[in-house]
């Protein structure tokens, strides 16, 4: 049997706390006796990390050892990770990535400081597995890119792959799919609508309380909708091409922006919406999209296809977060040794996801003006 990978976990965020070390709690779908329902299997309500028995975790990173420890205290039944902080001397994340018993790490941290610890663990010859966004804008994307494509003659090269769990999750995959079979894209819709209000435990985090990044949570969470918005639009002259938008605040402590309204148009010609909100009191979370000979909507747990003929089949999925599928794939593509990461965690992948919500937020800026977008095939 394969040894397991030996990983290390770079921050101490809720995000860890929730999905990589402790069994999230299953959220349950609305029951209907007119629906099939796909089950998540055992796998979904395991820890990605300590679950997964391909990754054999070694360490704990964080600012502050005080957080290492309390993240940490987290951990049941499985043994406790040496921990590392930047306020413990001789255990710092330079220490961290000298060892030679920690092939990989997760990297788990602010959005704008993020790709600096990406770079270090790269040049150290880790393979990474960082959150997203894979920066905060599209100019540091690229130098990162462009610096872990720089090591592709040293032996072994590290695989960078970008954490992108929506590109896991089996309700999208399946609704993305069943478009892909109808033909090209015609029109799309895409709206997400809900309040981040201050008592909200993500708003908690400073980092997103006073944002350094573009955005502010229409980056920081947007860059999921963009994600699975794209999945729809991968076949055939399907990429968008252009966009026009506009941003607004309607909530001061959303700083800079809350919402987006942008029409998206395709390399077809199809035009699209995609609408996203923060800050109301609204409620939505649909991908409506028409095909040449059918559409498919998702909402929420449910996906509807509708045939050509009118007929229509509604699957109801058990909601998972796709993070323990994700992590397992990162494993998997380290474990094959072909040196790259998962089509689907692909750094360019991200970079595109970053280009389409960057676009939308500098013509915001320019009152709607039309920005076209260069990355979304490569």
């Amino acid at each position: 049997m394969t040894q397991p990978i030996g990983v290390a976990i770079i921050g101490s965020g809720l995000f860890v706390k929730a999905e990589h070390l402790v069994s999230p709690l299953p959220k349950p779908a609305p029951s209907s006796c007119h629906l099939v329902r796909k089950k998540a299997n055992a796998r979904h309500n395991q820890p990605a990390v300590l679950g997964n028995a391909r990754l054999d975790l070694k360490a704990l990173y964080s600012r502050s050892l005080k957080s290492a420890q309390e993240t940490a205290g987290q951990i049941k039944d499985a043994p406790q990770p040496a921990l590392y902080a930047e306020d413990s001397p001789g255990s710092t994340y330079a220490d961290l990535l000298r060892r030679e018993d920690v092939q990989a790490v997760i990297v788990a941290l602010p959005i704008v400081s993020q790709p600096a610890y990406v770079r270090a663990a790269l040049a150290a010859g880790k393979h990474v597995l960082a959150e997203k966004p894979i920066a905060a804008d599209v100019a540091t994307a690229q130098d990162l890119i462009a610096f872990h494509e720089s090591l592709a003659l040293a032996p072994g090269r590290p695989i960078l792959a970008v954490a992108e769990n929506v590109r896991f999750a089996p309700r999208l995959l399946y609704a993305a799919g069943q478009a892909g079979a109808l033909g090209r894209v015609t029109h799309f819709s895409v709206r997400v609508a809900g309040l981040t209000g201050p008592d909200n435990k993500y708003y908690g985090t400073s980092w997103r309380a006073r944002p350094a990044h573009q955005g502010g949570f229409l980056l920081d969470g947007g860059v999921h909708h963009a994600a699975a918005t794209r999945l729809f639009l991968r076949g055939e002259g399907d990429a968008p091409a252009a966009v026009r938008a506009y941003t607004g605040l309607t909530r001061g402590h959303l700083a800079p922006m809350d919402t987006v309204t942008a029409l998206v148009r395709t390399e077809s010609g199809a035009v699209g919406t995609y609408c996203h909100s923060a800050g109301t009191l609204a409620s939505a979370f649909e991908w409506e999209v028409a095909c040449e000979r059918g559409a498919v909507r998702s909402d929420g747990d449910l996906v509807t296809v509708t045939g050509e003929d009118g007929t229509k089949v509604e699957t109801r999925f058990e909601r998972t977060s796709g993070v323990r599928e994700e992590v397992d794939a990162w494993a998997g593509s380290i474990l094959d040794g072909g040196g790259e990461a998962a089509p689907m965690q692909s750094a360019r992948e991200a970079l595109a996801d970053l280009e389409f919500l960057e676009a939308m937020f500098a013509s915001g800026a320019e009152g709607g003006e039309e920005r076209r977008l260069v990355l979304q095939r490569w």
